[in-house]
Protein backbone atom coordinates (compact mmCIF):
# COMPACT_ATOMS: atom_id res chain seq x y z
CA UNK A 1 0.00 0.00 0.00
CA UNK A 2 1.30 3.69 -0.91
CA UNK A 3 1.06 6.35 1.76
CA UNK A 4 -0.49 9.31 1.36
CA UNK A 5 0.33 11.80 4.09
CA UNK A 6 0.69 15.62 4.38
CA UNK A 7 3.93 16.85 6.65
CA UNK A 8 2.27 20.21 7.56
CA UNK A 9 5.12 20.82 9.72
CA UNK A 10 8.31 19.89 11.36
CA UNK A 11 7.66 20.96 15.42
CA UNK A 12 9.20 20.48 18.30
CA UNK A 13 5.98 18.75 19.66
CA UNK A 14 2.54 19.21 18.16
CA UNK A 15 0.83 22.82 18.01
CA UNK A 16 -2.55 24.07 17.98
CA UNK A 17 -2.38 25.13 14.45
CA UNK A 18 -4.73 28.28 15.03
CA UNK A 19 -1.94 29.98 17.94
CA UNK A 20 1.13 27.89 17.71
CA UNK A 21 0.71 27.04 21.50
CA UNK A 22 2.76 23.43 22.23
CA UNK A 23 1.80 20.36 23.16
CA UNK A 24 4.06 17.90 24.99
CA UNK A 25 3.18 14.42 23.21
CA UNK A 26 3.54 10.55 24.08
CA UNK A 27 3.08 7.64 22.34
CA UNK A 28 0.74 4.33 23.35
CA UNK A 29 0.79 0.99 21.85
CA UNK A 30 -2.73 0.31 20.68
CA UNK A 31 -5.50 -1.88 22.28
CA UNK A 32 -8.59 -3.00 20.41
CA UNK A 33 -10.37 -0.85 23.18
CA UNK A 34 -8.50 2.54 22.09
CA UNK A 35 -10.22 2.11 18.46
CA UNK A 36 -14.04 2.43 19.40
CA UNK A 37 -13.93 5.60 17.69
CA UNK A 38 -11.40 5.30 15.27
CA UNK A 39 -14.22 4.61 12.60
CA UNK A 40 -14.99 5.49 8.96
CA UNK A 41 -18.17 6.93 10.09
CA UNK A 42 -16.15 9.36 12.67
CA UNK A 43 -13.57 10.38 9.11
CA UNK A 44 -10.82 8.11 9.54
CA UNK A 45 -9.64 6.66 6.31
CA UNK A 46 -8.43 3.34 7.25
CA UNK A 47 -9.21 -0.11 9.14
CA UNK A 48 -7.16 0.26 11.98
CA UNK A 49 -8.94 -2.54 13.71
CA UNK A 50 -7.94 -4.81 11.10
CA UNK A 51 -4.45 -3.25 10.80
CA UNK A 52 -4.35 -4.09 14.09
CA UNK A 53 -5.08 -8.14 13.84
CA UNK A 54 -1.85 -8.47 11.32
CA UNK A 55 0.58 -10.19 13.71
CA UNK A 56 4.22 -8.73 12.35
CA UNK A 57 2.48 -5.38 13.01
CA UNK A 58 2.34 -2.70 15.73
CA UNK A 59 0.10 -0.03 16.51
CA UNK A 60 0.96 3.42 17.92
CA UNK A 61 -1.28 5.92 18.93
CA UNK A 62 -0.21 9.59 19.82
CA UNK A 63 -1.60 11.76 22.27
CA UNK A 64 -0.99 15.11 24.22
CA UNK A 65 0.07 14.94 27.94
CA UNK A 66 -2.71 16.50 28.62
CA UNK A 67 -5.18 14.48 27.15
CA UNK A 68 -3.46 11.32 26.90
CA UNK A 69 -6.77 9.57 25.77
CA UNK A 70 -7.76 11.22 22.94
CA UNK A 71 -6.24 10.30 19.57
CA UNK A 72 -4.14 12.89 17.22
CA UNK A 73 -3.06 10.12 15.13
CA UNK A 74 -2.13 6.65 14.35
CA UNK A 75 0.61 4.83 12.52
CA UNK A 76 1.21 1.05 12.20
CA UNK A 77 5.32 -0.28 11.86
CA UNK A 78 6.55 -3.59 11.22
CA UNK A 79 9.90 -4.75 12.74
CA UNK A 80 11.99 -6.50 10.25
CA UNK A 81 15.00 -7.50 11.63
CA UNK A 82 16.09 -9.57 8.99
CA UNK A 83 16.37 -6.00 7.12
CA UNK A 84 17.68 -3.66 9.57
CA UNK A 85 14.79 -1.57 9.30
CA UNK A 86 11.59 -0.50 10.81
CA UNK A 87 8.91 -0.06 7.83
CA UNK A 88 5.66 1.38 7.76
CA UNK A 89 2.54 0.37 6.85
CA UNK A 90 -0.20 3.03 7.69
CA UNK A 91 -0.10 6.34 8.98
CA UNK A 92 -3.28 8.65 9.64
CA UNK A 93 -4.00 12.03 11.28
CA UNK A 94 -6.37 12.06 13.48
CA UNK A 95 -9.74 13.76 10.78
CA UNK A 96 -9.83 16.77 13.09
CA UNK A 97 -6.22 17.15 12.21
CA UNK A 98 -6.56 17.38 8.73
CA UNK A 99 -7.44 20.19 6.41
CA UNK A 100 -7.44 24.29 6.64
CA UNK A 101 -9.18 24.14 10.11
CA UNK A 102 -7.15 21.39 12.13
CA UNK A 103 -6.45 21.54 14.85
CA UNK A 104 -3.05 20.16 16.07
CA UNK A 105 -0.16 19.95 13.48
CA UNK A 106 3.11 18.27 13.52
CA UNK A 107 1.13 14.71 14.24
CA UNK A 108 2.63 12.74 11.17
CA UNK A 109 6.09 13.67 11.89
CA UNK A 110 5.94 13.10 15.13
CA UNK A 111 4.71 9.75 14.26
CA UNK A 112 7.57 9.21 11.70
CA UNK A 113 10.55 10.19 14.19
CA UNK A 114 8.28 7.22 16.71
CA UNK A 115 9.22 5.10 14.06
CA UNK A 116 12.58 6.65 13.85
CA UNK A 117 13.01 6.27 17.64
CA UNK A 118 11.76 2.12 17.91
CA UNK A 119 14.54 1.60 14.71
CA UNK A 120 17.26 2.93 16.93
CA UNK A 121 16.28 1.18 19.83
CA UNK A 122 16.47 -2.27 17.85
CA UNK A 123 19.91 -1.54 16.89
CA UNK A 124 18.84 -0.37 13.05
CA UNK A 125 20.13 3.25 13.44
CA UNK A 126 17.22 5.29 12.62
CA UNK A 127 16.05 3.28 9.60
CA UNK A 128 12.63 3.42 8.71
CA UNK A 129 11.09 2.86 5.32
CA UNK A 130 8.00 3.08 3.60
CA UNK A 131 5.66 3.08 0.28
CA UNK A 132 4.89 6.47 -0.88
CA UNK A 133 2.16 8.02 -3.52
CA UNK A 134 4.21 9.20 -6.60
CA UNK A 135 2.90 12.71 -6.75
CA UNK A 136 4.19 12.82 -2.52
CA UNK A 137 7.88 11.52 -3.16
CA UNK A 138 9.13 15.00 -3.24
CA UNK A 139 7.20 16.68 -0.68
CA UNK A 140 8.52 13.95 1.55
CA UNK A 141 12.02 14.21 0.48
CA UNK A 142 11.36 18.06 1.37
CA UNK A 143 9.73 18.12 4.69
CA UNK A 144 11.67 15.21 6.57
CA UNK A 145 14.78 14.13 4.39
CA UNK A 146 13.21 10.92 3.56
CA UNK A 147 15.16 9.39 0.14
CA UNK A 148 13.43 7.59 -2.93
CA UNK A 149 15.19 4.71 -3.33
CA UNK A 150 13.46 3.20 -6.43
CA UNK A 151 10.14 2.81 -7.47
CA UNK A 152 7.52 4.37 -4.60
CA UNK A 153 10.00 3.16 -1.63
CA UNK A 154 11.40 5.39 0.57
CA UNK A 155 13.47 5.53 3.57
CA UNK A 156 14.42 7.99 6.32
CA UNK A 157 18.40 7.46 6.72
CA UNK A 158 20.31 7.64 9.86
CA UNK A 159 21.11 11.42 9.73
CA UNK A 160 17.13 12.40 8.69
CA UNK A 161 16.01 10.25 11.49
CA UNK A 162 18.50 11.61 14.04
CA UNK A 163 17.17 14.89 13.06
CA UNK A 164 13.84 14.16 13.41
CA UNK A 165 13.92 12.40 17.07
CA UNK A 166 16.13 15.26 18.20
CA UNK A 167 13.16 17.98 17.43
CA UNK A 168 10.40 15.26 18.96
CA UNK A 169 12.29 12.97 21.40
CA UNK A 170 14.94 15.15 22.48
CA UNK A 171 17.42 13.64 25.44
CA UNK A 172 15.98 15.01 28.56
CA UNK A 173 18.58 15.95 31.54
CA UNK A 174 18.81 14.08 34.40
CA UNK A 175 19.07 15.93 37.88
Amino acid sequence: MELSFEIDKITESIELAKTGERFETVVFSVKEQDLKTVTKTNGWKFNWKQELEQQQRRVYRLATEKEINLIQGLVSLEIREKDGFIFMHLIENAPFNIGKDKLYQGVCANLIAYGCKLSVEYGFEGYLSFEAKTALIEHYKKSFGAIHIGGQRMIVDKVSAFELMGKYFPKKEET
